[in-house]
């Protein structure tokens, strides 16, 4: 088993592919077990064939379709109205687009290209340093994966047997959770006088108008895909697809922002983005094949034995193993390899998978704006022109007052688990 770690953190550490990496790994640990490796192709498919895996490239496709429709400008239009007037109103702006985005694309990368073009620019202009509105940027688009329509929920579910809908709505209260800690440091800092206060916008009452109803028609998205799976009217998948039709609906439609070729580049990187998630399923599965047929399982069980009488520690602890795992891995291949060996042990310990599952989220996302594979952190870099050290200094304190957030949630596990208990 050594060899296999050997070989899939160093392929990682020299730039090969994740996907290749974990499955290449995975292949010799086959090998090692003395299994024909004809074995590894029979995995491959068999990783990825899962009736619920098919709804990701609907949400993925959904999103990338509300993105280039002008759903952006239009989201960020509502939040500077809500906050304009606070000090710091378009940091706490940053904050609730994120949060309303979240909703949409279910993306941190997604939020933090779309948002960090925008806000990156417009921020300076009031005064902020261009590195604080990276650090609000990258520190909010944390929030992405975590709020439904979410792909990591339904990869979750997939390898763990957890429900989708409960994934669902128990990712609603931490994901306002995180988003809550980036607004307590934003409003320290306006109480300090660290931040400006906005300039004032004047918006005509018909522009009012439109706005509210632009935003009705928006904020549907994410009600009638949660709603209509919490009524059994349609699965998961089902949702994605009617999440993409509703989608053109208002990009075409309504919004009237969407050209012909607009939805081909959006069907395009959807297809991109669908192609490598599957790819990484694929080789994740041969990887936790490989581990079982070489006795982790084993281990993890001894190592219950340890956290017997402190459930709460042992959630601490693998907080801190998804940390560590997200400062290197990426956030789908670490839920595929280690949610599935994790999960008898919450249960084993009579810990709520719910909660379980949320931790194992929400750290792991972080593990998306700290280096050395923070892509969050690298799309901000890139796209607010900002450099490394300047960017990690200033996102500190967002990422402190998340890892408190973490905690919280170590703490209570009723923030996890009150939504889905409301529905069950």
């Amino acid at each position: 088993m050594l060899w296999v770690a050997i070989l899939g953190l160093g392929l990682l550490f020299v730039g090969v592919p994740v996907a290749f990496s974990i499955g290449l790994a995975g292949v010799l640990g086959v090998w090692i077990a003395g299994i024909p490796l004809s074995v590894t192709a029979t995995r491959l498919f068999t990783g990825v064939d899962s009736f619920i895996f098919l709804a990701v490239p609907f949400y993925i496709l959904a999103a990338e379709i509300m993105s280039q429709g002008g759903i952006t400008a239009r989201l960020i239009s509502i939040a500077s109205m809500a906050t304009s007037w606070l000090r710091g109103g378009t940091a706490f702006a940053n904050i609730g687009t994120s949060v309303l985005f979240a909703g949409i694309s279910g993306s941190a990368v997604a939020d933090a290209a779309a948002l960090g073009r925008v806000f990156t620019e417009e921020m300076p202009k009031e005064g902020y340093t261009r590195e604080y509105s990276a650090a609000v940027t990258a520190a909010s688009s944390v929030v992405g994966p975590i709020i439904p329509p979410s792909g990591l929920a339904i990869i979750m579910a997939a390898v763990t047997g957890l429900s989708v809908i409960d994934l669902f709505l128990a990712g609603i209260l931490p994901g306002l959770l995180l988003a809550g800690a980036c607004c307590a440091v934003v409003a320290v800092d306006a109480l300090r006088g660290r931040v400006p206060k906005p300039r004032p916008v004047s918006i005509p009452p018909e522009g009012m108008l439109r706005m509210g109803i632009e935003a009705l028609a928006v904020m549907t998205l994410p009600v009638l895909i949660v709603g209509g799976m919490l009524t059994g009217i349609y699965t998961a998948t089902e949702g994605g697809g009617i999440a993409v039709a509703y989608a053109i609906f208002l990009s075409v439609v309504v919004f009237r922002a969407m050209t012909l070729r607009g939805l081909w580049l959006a069907f395009l990187r959807a297809a991109r983005t669908s192609a490598s998630i599957y790819l990484l399923v694929a080789a994740a599965t041969i990887l936790s094949y490989a581990l079982n047929l070489l006795g982790i399982a084993g281990w993890v069980s001894a190592g219950a034995g340890y956290f017997q009488d402190s459930p709460v520690l042992f959630l601490f602890a693998v907080a801190l193993l998804m940390l560590l795992l997200g400062t290197f891995l990426d956030i789908g291949a670490a839920i595929l390899i280690f949610a599935p060996l994790l999960m008898p042990m919450v249960r084993e310990l009579g810990i709520d998978p719910l909660q379980a599952a949320m931790i194992i989220m929400l750290t792991l996302a972080i593990g998306l704006v700290t280096p050395p594979v923070g892509v969050v952190l690298f799309v901000v870099m890139r796209v607010g022109r900002v450099r490394l050290m300047p960017l990690i200094r200033a996102l500190l304190p967002f990422l402190l007052a998340q890892l408190a957030a973490i905690a919280i949630l170590c703490l209570v596990p009723g923030i996890s688990s009150y939504l889905p208990g409301l529905l069950n």
